[in-house]
């Protein structure tokens, strides 16, 4: 490991981060088996002091929940941290599409102008800060032009309340209209070794045009961290308990995996997930990886994956050992 937290540029926006970024979806307690938030502030604090300075939430995460984590963890650090978060998945309006239901209460997509423009004083307000670094839409609108959108959020800029535009979860028509108005500084999407869609259809579009890439999921929701054995029993609401990805077979896969790497790991004194987490920055276009994190421990492992360089001959090993272990894992 080199020591010094690997840090990226946002776009063209000139707002840097480290290239491991924390993803606070788990913080936010949904979908993942409620959550602790001393442990969660912990993680977050902890994330900082290693130089993880990317800390990505949204407000869907929790109902606010996430965001309101995030903001007490940060109180008094705010210089310290590149705050990313998102906007277009609502409960205080009905307009746009319905998307799904959380605490009972019916969750739209929707990013009109007067949507966006109430969501970030929201979103201000629990994150306790007077400006976001990046502002994501979370999801896309069909009933909302991507023009209106944007000059929404490239009015929110020039009042000095975000620094930086981002857009998530978009098809390669919606980044290329994105794309031609000129504002757009990084896509946020899914990517990891076994989600890999975007290499075709994304990346070619954001490495012409100078835009970032988060890569969300990095460890694909922990099957690649090398922590998750066959045995391990899912509980409560946490997504994993009825995802075929997480089956017994998959979860075998991704030990013989964890076993194939583990050379490289010994060599750089790491963990599987910090040289999972390191593969993926140095997949070409991917910019960032944001890792979840609930508690310190956790936090620190990612954190010292910014600080591993891998050489070319270990990549290509980590790619034969992805081709023959990690094959088939949607069936």
């Amino acid at each position: 490991m080199s020591g010094e937290q690997l840090i990226r540029e946002i776009g063209r926006s000139g707002v840097k981060a480290s290239a491991v970024g924390l993803g606070t979806w788990a913080i936010g307690g949904w979908m993942w088996g409620g959550t602790d938030e001393a442990q969660s502030i912990a993680a977050i604090q902890a994330s900082l002091d290693a130089g993880v300075t990317l800390i990505d939430t949204a407000p869907a995460y929790g109902l606010g929940r996430s965001e309101e984590i995030v903001g007490k963890a940060i109180a008094g650090r705010r210089d310290k941290a590149v705050i990313a978060t998102k906007c277009g998945l609502v409960w205080h309006t009905q307009k746009g599409n319905h998307f799904f239901d959380q605490d009972g209460k019916p969750v739209h997509r929707y990013l009109g102008r007067d949507s966006i423009i109430h969501e970030v004083e929201q979103s201000l307000r629990r994150l306790g800060t007077d400006y976001i670094d990046l502002y994501i839409t979370h999801w896309q609108d069909a009933t909302t032009p991507v023009e209106e959108t944007v000059r929404a959020l490239e009015e929110l800029k020039q009042t000095g309340k975000i620094r930086a535009i981002g857009a998530s979860n978009v098809n390669p028509s919606e980044l290329r209209q994105y794309i031609e108005t000129g504002s757009l500084d990084a896509i946020q999407e899914r990517f990891s070794m076994i989600d890999r869609q975007i290499e075709a259809y994304l990346l070619p579009l954001t490495l012409a045009n100078g835009v970032s890439t988060l890569s969300y999921s990095s460890l694909a929701l922990g099957l690649l961290s090398g922590a998750i054995g066959p045995e391990r029993i899912f509980s409560g609401d946490d997504q994993r308990k009825d995802n075929p990805r997480f089956s017994v077979a998959n979860r075998e896969k991704a030990r013989d995996f964890s076993d194939a790497i583990r050379p490289v790991a010994e060599r750089h004194e790491a963990s599987i997930a910090q040289v999972v987490i390191a593969w993926t920055l140095a997949q070409p276009g991917v910019t960032f990886a944001l890792c979840g994190a609930r508690n310190p421990a956790q936090a620190l492992d990612n954190a010292r994956a910014g600080t591993l360089r891998l050489t070319a001959d270990e990549l290509s090993a980590i790619d034969a050992a992805l081709a023959a272990k990690l094959a088939n894992m949607d069936g």
